[in-house]
C-alpha cells in the first residue's frame, strides 16, 4: 500500500513539474490586451501599458481575465461602446492572465476591475465587479464624453 501511495505521489510530482515547465500560466511576460473594436494584440508589457491612460484621452481600462464569467459578460459591452466612442474615449480590456504587472500597476484587488482615467490622466472612478452599460456610460457622460 505505501508503495503504491509513493507511486502516485511521484507521478503527481512529475506531472506538475511538467505543467510549470511549459510556461503556459500567469508566468508569462507577454500582455494580452484588447482595444475594443480591434484585433487581439500580444505585445511586450513595457510598450503598451505604460500607455495607458491614453494622453488627452478620457480613458476606461477594464482588468480582468478571458475565462471570468463577468468579464465575458461585458465583452460585447466594451465592443460595442469602443465602436461608439472611437475618437472620443479610449476603452481597453486587459487579461491580467498574461499581465500580473498590470495588476499591479492598477492595483487591481478583484476582477473585474474598471477604471475611468480623465484626459489628463488622472483616476476619476473604479468600480469592481460587472458593469452595465448603462453604467459605463454614465460614466463617461460624467466625464464629458458625447
Amino acid at each position: 500500500m505505501k508503495r503504491i501511495n509513493v507511486l502516485a505521489i511521484t507521478v503527481l510530482v512529475i506531472c506538475l513539474a511538467w505543467l510549470v515547465s511549459r510556461n503556459t500560466g500567469p508566468c508569462r511576460t507577454d500582455v494580452k490586451m484588447v482595444p475594443v473594436g480591434e484585433e487581439v494584440k500580444i505585445v511586450p508589457v513595457s510598450e503598451e501599458v505604460k500607455k495607458i491612460p491614453v494622453k488627452g484621452m478620457v480613458t476606461m481600462v477594464d482588468l480582468g481575465a478571458a475565462s471570468c464569467i463577468p468579464c465575458k459578460m461585458m465583452a460585447p459591452i466594451l465592443d460595442k461602446l469602443g465602436k461608439r466612442y472611437q475618437g472620443k474615449a479610449a476603452v481597453i480590456f486587459i487579461d491580467l492572465r498574461y499581465n500580473q504587472e498590470a495588476a499591479q500597476q492598477f492595483r487591481v484587488q478583484s476582477i473585474p476591475t474598471q477604471i475611468f482615467f480623465d484626459k489628463d490622466g488622472r483616476e476619476i472612478s473604479r468600480h469592481i465587479g460587472y458593469m452595465s452599460e448603462e453604467a459605463i456610460v454614465a460614466q463617461l457622460k460624467s466625464m464629458g464624453v458625447q
